[in-house]
């Protein structure tokens, strides 16, 4: 069995061919963000699968499914996008799994990109063997899934788990999202980068920790308070779901010293005891590609 898998940022796509077990077996990339959002996203999505598949030489009866996922709030039972945190241009509204579904005739499902990524680890990932878990994607926002007793938690609309977005500051910095202190505000690399910039001007996540191992005390302050932030964050959502294992992604999960490490000690040692329990903080396993493999997952769930 082969599926099509397809994974929508904010600012690119991926789209791969994977077999039944999740390995991916090709791939390709591009902007969806080109012309500022212009060209709507489904459009371009479209557009490119054509590409695709045309690059591959296959046809869509050569295809078992289409599992897309998506960033924003997506209904993951009419395969909508029913919101977003304000910053994508013709978005919200996009009927993927209908438009991709009339146009293949092949069984499609759509689901958040961080519950993808939630969802791949748990299946083949680092997050392999545990029940509950929290995956957290640390990037230019934050992206976030919730397993629960094996199963994603999707709440009403299959929106639950935009872990980006509850406030650990309710009088903090303004949030695209209209509300104020949010979790990304703090704890994304947007965030760590905003702190450096008043101290250094521009500098990427790289350059950061570089400084962080050469010793620069400034950068060292700085990034201390980042990951406080991200651990205050990360406090609060272990005492409401008692979790297994909480799974770190996104590159700055590379840094296992001077991020995982930091964050794994200062949240054991705030939790209450019982939470500290047996609690594993650890980097995700399958980086970039942890979206495009839990997109498959239901289709696999379902039979097809």
């Amino acid at each position: 069995m082969k599926f099509l898998s397809i994974d929508i940022g904010g600012t690119s796509a991926k789209t791969g061919i994977l077999d039944e077990n999740g390995h991916i077996l090709t791939k390709t990339s591009y902007s969806v963000c080109f012309d500022n959002y212009q060209t709507p996203i489904l459009e371009t999505a479209l557009k490119e699968t054509d590409r695709f598949l045309s690059q591959c030489s296959l046809i869509p009866s050569n295809l078992s499914g289409i599992g897309i996922s998506a960033t924003g709030q997506i209904d993951a039972h009419s395969g909508t996008v029913i919101g977003s945190a304000g910053h994508i241009k013709n978005w919200i509204g996009s009927p993927l799994k209908e438009a991709f579904r009339e146009k293949y005739r092949l069984p499609v499902s759509v689901i958040n990109d961080a519950n993808s990524a939630a969802i791949a680890e748990q299946w083949i990932g680092a997050a392999k063997g545990y029940k509950n878990a929290i995956v957290i994607t640390i990037g230019t926002g934050i992206g976030g899934g919730v397993i629960v007793n094996s199963s994603i938690l999707e709440g009403r609309f299959g929106i639950a788990g935009e872990l980006g977005h509850f406030s650990i500051d309710r009088n903090g910095i303004p949030c695209t999202c209209g509300n104020r202190g949010c979790f990304e505000r703090y704890a994304s690399t947007t965030a760590l980068a905003g702190m450096v910039k008043e101290q250094y001007g521009c500098l990427n996540g790289q350059e950061i920790f570089q400084k962080l191992k050469e010793g620069d005390p400034v950068i060292k302050k700085i990034v201390d308070t980042w990951i406080s932030g991200i651990s205050d964050g990360l406090v609060s959502l272990t005492h409401i779901f008692n979790p297994e294992i909480i799974l770190l992604g996104g590159g700055v999960s590379a840094q296992k010293e001077l991020f995982i490490n930091k964050v794994r000690e200062n949240v054991l040692k705030r939790v209450m005891p019982r939470f500290a329990d047996g609690l594993i903080i650890d980097a995700a396993a399958l980086s970039n590609d942890a979206g495009m493999i839990g997109a498959i997952k239901p289709l696999k769930q379902l039979g097809t």
